[in-house]
Parts: structure tokens; sequence; C-alpha cells
């Protein structure tokens, strides 16, 4: 198989049920420790000054703090990375909200539920945040959305030469809601994406090989297979597994149609 990328992983970040940091989190995915998908811990993201997170939502708050804590792990400054956010459903509280309001007489929206309700809030508080101005997107790709992410972020490190932090994060749907989508539980992850001379910490090495068809890999302890089918953020466990272990691996995460993003992972 050839390779399409190559970039390296210096950071990682992760906020879940019963996940409170990657440290945490790491031996809860070697096995070593039972895991229990406990209520989300509070969401204190330090790069947001008090009066802002308060203006903001769980879900900007899940993507923020997992993205800072990868962005720490790297020793990459914020204001130097380039940001990929992707997100399945984005705010869909925030969504469920301006719907109801609508269908009031006096159509009474908030305007910062309005200012949060667009799908690239969460990358627009952590470029205010963080003083980062390199480029930024952010996509929706239904339940590939972080594999889709990984393959933009890891594109333009190639092509253009420049670290990226990746923010995959979805929430449980509204009970309106639910019914209609596929996000059944909080969980972001973050990884921070180099090439071998950007500087930062390497923790291991990741080499894309274009779609095909093939099987995800189950690479996980038993009790995250939940997580994993409801969100797909965590769509990425099977990788975060490998890297916890530190085992060099060929992981396959799920993509479009039935196809699968197969990763050659070097520890």
């Amino acid at each position: 198989m050839n390779t399409l990328l190559s970039v390296d992983i210096c950071g990682i970040g992760v906020v879940g049920p019963g996940l409170t940091n990657w440290a945490q989190a790491a031996p809860l995915l070697r096995g070593e420790q039972p895991f229990e998908p406990t209520e989300l811990p509070p969401l204190k993201p330090e790069l947001l000054p008090p009066n802002e997170r308060r203006r903001t939502t769980q879900l900007i708050k899940l993507a923020i703090q997992a993205a800072e804590e990868a962005q720490r792990h790297s020793g990459i400054e914020a204001a130097q990375l380039a940001c990929v956010f992707a997100s399945a459903e984005g705010d869909t509280f925030i969504v469920d909200r301006l719907c109801e309001a609508l269908a009031l007489p006096e159509k009474p929206v908030s305007p910062t539920q309005f200012h949060n309700s667009v799908h690239n809030a969460p990358a627009g508080y952590w470029a205010i945040a963080g003083v980062a101005r390199r480029f930024s997107t952010s996509i929706a790709a239904a339940g590939a959305s972080f594999t889709a992410g990984l393959l933009e972020a890891a594109a333009f490190v190639a092509s253009e030469g420049e670290p990226v932090l990746l923010v995959a994060y979805d929430i449980a749907l509204p009970e309106t809601l639910a019914p209609f989508g596929d996000s059944h539980s909080p969980f972001a992850v973050a990884l921070v994406l180099a090439s071998k001379n950007q500087g930062g910490s390497r923790l291991a090495s990741l080499g894309l090989i274009s779609p095909q068809e093939g099987s995800v890999s189950a690479m996980l302890p038993t009790a995250f297979s939940s997580l994993q089918t409801q969100n797909a953020a965590a769509q990425a466990l099977p990788l975060l597994s490998q890297l916890a272990r530190g085992e060099s691996a060929t992981v396959n995460l799920a993509y479009h149609d039935g196809t699968v993003l197969a990763l050659e992972l070097t520890c």
C-alpha cells in the first residue's frame, strides 16, 4: 500500500464521559484500569476568560478543553497552529433552542445563542482566545467527521509546511432531536500534527493511505465499544488505544460508503 501523507503526532487531548484528560485516559485505553463512562467532568477550559466561558456552550467548552490540552502537550504555541475543527452534528442544543424560539409568536431569538449557532463557533473562540491567526476550517462529514478532519489536517501539514491542530467533537443530541441524529454521548479528541522539521514533541508518526475497502479496526477494551458507536469523534478511539499502548500498528478508521482510511502508526 502506498502512503498518501505522513505526519508526526505531537500532542493529544481527550475529554469524554469518565475521561478528564489524556494522562488519565491512557491507562483506561490500555485496559489497565476499568473504564466507567460517568458524567462528563466539569468543563473549564483555561484559555477562555471567565466572561467568555459564561457565554459559550457545552459543545464549545468541550472542543476548547481538548484543544488546549493537545496544544500544551505539543509544546507549540497556539498562535503558530493552523486549525481543523470537525463536528458531525454541530451545536444541536443551540439549534433546538433557536427552533423553539422561532415557533413562539414574538420569535425571541437570543443574540448570544444565534452567535453560538454557527458551525465554526468553536474555532472562532479558539482563534480569539489563543490569538491563532493561521488557516482555520470547520467541517462536517457525518460519522466520518474525525477521519475527514484527519485527512484535511494532514494534507495541510504536507502542502503548507505548518503544524495543525485537529479537534473533533460532538455532544449528545437533545431529546427532541435525538431520533434524527447519531450523537448520544459527549466526546472530544484533539491532535497536533506536524512534519518532522516543524518542532514540538514527537509522540508517534502517522502514514495515511488512500481510502479503500476494508473493516474498521477493533483495538479497544470492550467497555469503550458503546462510546465508539455514540459519537463520530469517538471513531478516533482505536487510534488513541494504540497510541496509549505505544505500539506500532495499522489502524483502519471508518470513512465514507463502507470504505476505511488505513493509518500506519509508528510509535
